[in-house]
């Protein structure tokens, strides 16, 4: 992993946005560990979050010409993007959109920059990947190119009725690259070398076995 990766999770795991314990998901699965991004609640925190977003879409090599942020935590997640990719000398365009019309002032579903040219939207998880659709069909209507999809987390398990991750679904059915700052591979290979970690392990490498998928 790189420094970064190993960065993100510690501060995942600092700010409780990454615990570990017996979660019912929406699927009904039993999961061993829950991310929930809304937990990077402050100044320093989303700072050094936004620094792994921008590193992990300059090392993924994708061509883009600007962020697009999902409502709701798409929103701050691509903002933060946008100001850590400044802050590498890649200045890009900033736009998210709004779940209801406002039908005042400037009106319209969307705010910022107008989707244009290859966008990249940034959002926290993919799990059903109901609001991603919603944004590639967004951008798409407006006569603009998804470039890619940057999310903080891949589950990297099967979909309820696929042998397909939800990312791999996506990456499947509309032709964009999904990358992550971290995967589930990721959080077992550093939970083997954090002690605290250790107790969690043979559950999230259960869990893996039973309903993991291979990701390259």
């Amino acid at each position: 992993m790189h420094a970064y990766q190993q960065q993100f999770l510690q501060l995942a795991i600092t700010k409780q946005v990454l615990r570990f314990g017996e979660f019912t998901l929406k699927s009904g699965r039993l999961s061993p560990y829950f991310f929930n991004a809304g937990l990077f609640d402050d100044g320093q925190s989303m700072l050094s979050v936004s620094q792994c977003y921008a590193q992990t879409i300059l090392d993924s090599g994708l061509d883009f010409d600007m962020l697009f942020g999902p409502a709701y935590k798409g929103i701050p997640l691509a903002t933060g993007a946008a100001l850590a990719l400044a802050q590498h000398g890649r200045n890009v365009p900033l736009a998210f959109n709004r779940k209801e019309a406002k039908s005042h002032g400037e009106g319209g579903t969307l705010i910022g920059a107008p989707l244009q040219g290859r966008v990249l939207i940034i959002d926290d998880v993919i799990t059903a990947g109901t609001a991603i659709r919603e944004s590639i069909e967004i951008i798409q209507n407006h006569g603009a190119e998804v470039a890619g999809i940057v999310i903080a987390l891949d589950r990297q398990e099967k979909g309820k009725d696929s042998h397909l991750s939800a990312s791999q679904e996506i990456q499947q059915q509309h032709g964009v690259q999904v990358v992550s700052i971290v995967g589930l591979n990721d959080l077992l290979e550093y939970s083997e070398h954090d002690s605290a970690l250790a107790q969690y392990r043979q559950a999230l490498q259960t869990y893996r076995n039973q309903f993991g998928v291979h990701h390259d």
